[in-house]
């Protein structure tokens, strides 16, 4: 999840494909006629184990593997034979090899999905087509992580709890009769934030806590799972954990992953299951500048 920002999104209907900043399908030169693999699951690799001595077997772990995309399509520049030429420069410049992944966002059936993938394959026979324009062709993008995420990063925000004042019943000078005057002071702060992954696959969520804080600890109420750094954060530190790349970063430059506590979960088993999640912030000292932000999007099949 912590991608270089996605820039323009110029997928605005269905049939679009988005690679990077290239566009193709619906209203441009590249007419997609088939877009293979996008609503198949991925190759799971299944771990479950046969009984020895009895009929059966021990359900494993069902884990995704790469999701491959293949894309086929036509070809067909708007003022023919004399734009042929500049379209297919455009076509192999954004489709050249990159060790990089890029966004790769995609529109059908009303639902826009982005994905990060490299370009494993292009394929342009030079038939009689390719010479006399409306030649066909395709490429194949490979998917190292096989979910599909919502386009727009969701963000919220909370701070260390804080307890309410309380009721103020004036006792230095009480209203008369029953009708006491009561000040119930303002709300605390709860100290957690609910986040939505709308989706149906398990999604990785970016935090940053802000200073200063006191070996902060965020715990996810519907895993149970907890991670807790023993470090202090001043005024100006931001510490950012990464659950999907597993780092634990301070200032976006020093590593600080060897800070997680004992009762600390691996960082990519941090994960927000599909529904609520509500995540609560801690500390060992209470400061009420001490902030926690988190990052996400909703992950599907």
């Amino acid at each position: 999840m912590a991608r270089l920002p996605l820039g323009e999104v110029k997928v605005t209907q269905d049939g679009q494909l988005q690679f990077g900043t290239y566009l193709m399908g619906e209203t441009t030169p590249i007419h997609g006629r088939q877009l293979s693999g996008w609503d198949d699951l991925p190759d799971l690799d299944d771990a479950t184990v046969p009984m020895p001595s009895a009929h059966g077997a021990w359900p494993g772990w069902l884990l995704a593997g790469p999701r491959v995309l293949v894309f086929d399509f036509l070809i067909y520049a708007d003022n023919g034979l004399t734009g042929f030429p500049g379209v297919l420069e455009e076509l192999r410049t954004a489709t050249a090899v990159r060790q990089d992944e890029s966004p790769l966002i995609v529109q059908l059936a009303g639902a826009r999905r982005l994905m990060w993938a490299r370009l494993t394959r292009r394929t342009l026979p030079a038939s009689r087509a390719y010479t006399w324009g409306k030649p066909t062709g395709s490429v194949q993008f490979t998917c190292a992580d096989p979910r599909r995420y919502q386009v727009e990063e969701q963000v919220a925000r909370t701070g260390l709890p804080e307890p309410e004042p309380g009721i103020d019943w004036h006792p230095t000078d009480p209203p008369p009769g029953v009708a006491w005057d009561l000040d119930y002071g303002s709300a605390g702060t709860p100290g957690a934030v609910l986040i939505d992954n709308t989706g149906d696959a398990d999604t990785h969520p970016v935090l940053a806590i802000t200073g200063p804080v006191v070996r902060p600890t965020v715990t996810n109420q519907a895993t149970g799972a907890t991670l807790e750094y023993d470090i202090t954060l001043a005024a100006t530190d931001r510490l950012v954990i990464d659950t999907q790349a597993g780092t634990v970063t301070l200032n976006d430059t020093a590593p600080r992953l060897y800070t997680a506590t004992a009762r600390s979960t691996p960082e990519q088993a941090f994960t927000l299951p599909p529904g609520d999640s509500l995540l609560t912030f801690r500390a060992a000292e209470f400061n009420p500048n001490g902030a926690l932000t988190v990052l996400w999007r909703s992950a599907y099949w």
